[in-house]
């Protein structure tokens, strides 16, 4: 009865998206500490360089608030606000500014309807209640032998790779539209100030794709499962 919860070839899946997860990690973390240490030419910090930004581009609409944590900078595309962590809000550095271009250019994004950003934002409330539903759908037909009620709880679980695969075109052109930014305001003028900023933006971007290859294996281990027991 519990094959479906401790079969060991979920490890075989797990591991190469638990691997490039981690390697993520350790790449956004340490380009962020190294760039959080470095100052920028302008020595502008990452709220005046929002407050340049929002105004140069004509989005003085876009709201601006500080978030606690580390990383924890977003831009909220349901009331249009930017919210930038202490030390990106409060510090001159190369890591600063990329991290304010990439979430002012998600609010680009918005403003121009760009699609993929439009569609992940539209299948949010659907993602976020097949992430677990699904799940637990999943297992519950693989104890109980219903294969039909597994596959329906597969079905609401690949959302979460759908998600995942929409979020990926959205974040690199935000990523493309911060380095466009900072370079036609004059923020980043040297070539070791761009070289920072998409060491930084490159290292979040990986995350992003970890969060993808992470959904597929796990779907995979879903069918593999499902399959297995189709077979007795």
């Amino acid at each position: 009865m519990y094959w479906a919860l401790f079969n060991p070839m979920y490890f075989l899946f797990a591991l190469p998206a638990l691997i490039l997860g981690m390697y993520a990690q350790f790449k956004v973390q340490s380009a962020y500490r190294k760039y959080l240490q470095v100052p920028n030419r302008a020595r502008i910090t990452g709220m005046e360089a929002a407050q340049r930004l929002l105004r140069n581009y004509g989005m003085g609409e876009v709201k601006i608030n500080q978030a606690g944590g580390t990383l924890t900078d977003h831009y909220d595309p349901r009331d249009n606000s930017l919210h930038l962590s202490q030390h990106v809000a409060n510090t001159p550095s190369v890591a600063a500014l990329g991290i304010v271009a990439h979430e002012i250019g998600h609010a680009m994004q918005k403003r121009d309807g760009y699609v993929p950003m439009t569609l992940r934002t539209a299948i949010v409330p659907v993602v976020q209640i097949g992430s677990w539903v699904g799940p637990l759908l999943f297992l519950v037909g693989m104890l109980l032998a219903l294969a039909d009620l597994s596959l329906i709880g597969l079905l609401l679980f690949s959302g979460t790779l759908v998600f995942a695969l929409v979020t990926l075109p959205v974040e690199f052109n935000a990523s493309n539209r911060a380095v466009a930014m900072l370079t036609q305001s004059g923020l980043i003028v040297s070539e070791e100030e761009e070289r920072g900023v998409r060491a930084v933006l490159s290292g979040a971007a990986l995350t992003y794709v970890a969060a993808a290859v992470q959904a597929l294996m796990t779907i995979l281990y879903y069918v593999f499962l499902l399959s297995g027991r189709r077979r007795r």
